[in-house]
């Protein structure tokens, strides 16, 4: 028998419009988003992190969305309309992509909230009861079922996600939040140097994940007063959420509020070391976030490709994978691989030997190569002989980047390669 509260629940998911704003540059990736936005960064062997967001949006039953795009956006795209555009608008479902395209002036987007204002008319056409605003670029499992529940019963005019990080982890890098008893948001601070700690958590604090829900003709409202404010800066961080806080009804909702005897997943891959470390996480045996789960799948598009390949079994040139992940389309020919996540379609050659780094799609590792703690770009063609991750002099004098904890980015403009060739 249906629980009531469970069809409360679907009721409500279905009078949501979900907006997912990907318009993101993602520049502490640095040359990783140089050709793409952070959101349609390959994570995991054969997503892209937009996948996510979007992934939870049907698993909680919200099967009405928007992609906000801007920043350099043909990828992500192109990943969206041949992997998300199967929805039925009998049915009343739609995935809509929201490029910047000047509909209320003659400027791009110029913050988080100037991108949903400028989209104004087509949340009126989808009439939704409330709206749902999320960031397209973190990694984690949420059902938005039991947020948006809170919303309503709480007659919040404003809620915000947010998940427990270390002091450290968000200076200078999340909003924090400050909580009453009941939940209510009682103080925010947007990237502050010296975040306000949890009472009787020492070293940790609420982070806003940069999700929202709002009533929608309250969300009009606010947009609107806030594009008539030539002082704001037109951010949901910096302007909106700091105003309403001290003003009106905006409450708390923390990830994992409604699975209480679980542990909450959710990284900020926006640093190179975090996209290296998310990834590799995967490898371990148990890790957190698990991509096998069958009851919340994430969903992406992906090629049809033939399984992954393992050729040559001659001491010295046996092509193995030891504690990896080798996605659909990868050939290892007489190579080693240990600890290490290869996206689709990479051939790794005789003699090479590959060890804790992250591979993305298309990458060609010839004969004779050593790699270790590296992140190898999509096309990238690596020259036989050639090390990654052994000297950090060495790489720095190739042109690669080397990040404060000592991993190596290698992308196809560091070899001088044409992929990305404007002339």
């Amino acid at each position: 028998m249906a629980n009531p509260t469970d069809r409360h629940i679907s009721k409500l998911t279905k009078q949501t419009l979900a907006l997912i704003l990907a318009g993101g540059r993602g520049s502490r990736l640095y040359e990783l988003t140089k050709w793409r936005a952070k959101p349609a960064v390959p994570f995991g062997g054969k997503f892209r992190i937009i996948d996510f967001p979007l992934s939870n949006c049907i698993n909680s039953g919200i099967d009405r969305m928007g992609v906000v795009t801007q920043y350099k956006s043909h990828s992500l795209v192109r990943h969206l309309v041949n992997g998300w555009s199967n929805f039925r608008s009998e049915f009343g479902e739609s995935m809509e992509i929201l490029p910047a395209s000047m509909r209320v002036g003659d400027e791009w987007y110029k913050g988080t909230a100037d991108a949903v204002f400028q989209n104004i008319d087509i949340i009126r056409h989808h009439k939704p009861e409330y709206v749902l605003i999320l960031g397209g670029d973190h990694i984690y499992k949420m059902d938005y079922g039991p947020l948006v529940a809170s919303h309503e019963s709480r007659q919040a005019d404003m809620s915000v996600c947010c998940v427990e990080v270390s002091t450290e982890e968000a200076a200078g890098a999340f909003g924090v939040i400050q909580v009453d008893d009941t939940g209510r948001v009682v103080g925010f601070e947007e990237k502050p140097a010296n975040p306000k700690e949890i009472p009787g958590k020492p070293g940790r604090v609420l982070a806003s994940m940069g999700n929202y829900v709002f009533s929608t003709e309250f969300l009009y409202d606010e947009l609107i007063r806030d594009a008539d404010d030539a002082q704001s800066s037109h951010d949901f961080g910096h302007d909106i959420l700091p105003r309403l806080v001290a003003s009106h009804r905006v409450y708390a909702f923390r990830l994992g509020e409604d699975r209480p005897n679980e542990r909450p997943y959710w990284r900020d891959v926006g640093t190179l070391d975090a996209l290296f470390e998310a990834n590799l996480e995967l490898v371990e045996l148990a890790p957190q976030l698990d991509l096998y789960d069958n009851i919340w799948p994430i969903y992406t598009h992906q090629q049809q490709l033939p399984s992954a390949k393992f050729v040559h079994d001659k001491e010295g040139r046996t092509g193995m994978a030891i504690n990896s992940i080798v996605s659909g389309g990868c050939i290892v020919s007489g190579a080693e691989l240990n600890r290490c996540l290869l996206f689709s379609n990479v051939r790794v050659h005789s003699y090479s030997r590959v060890r804790d780094s992250v591979i993305m799609p298309d990458v060609v590792v010839g004969r004779n190569c050593r790699i270790e703690k590296a992140i190898i770009d999509r096309g990238v063609v690596l020259p036989s002989g050639t090390d990654v991750g052994l000297d950090r002099a060495a790489d720095e004098a190739k042109g690669f980047r080397v990040t404060d904890d000592g991993v190596t980015l290698v992308t196809p403009d560091f070899l001088g390669q044409s992929l990305h060739r404007l002339r």
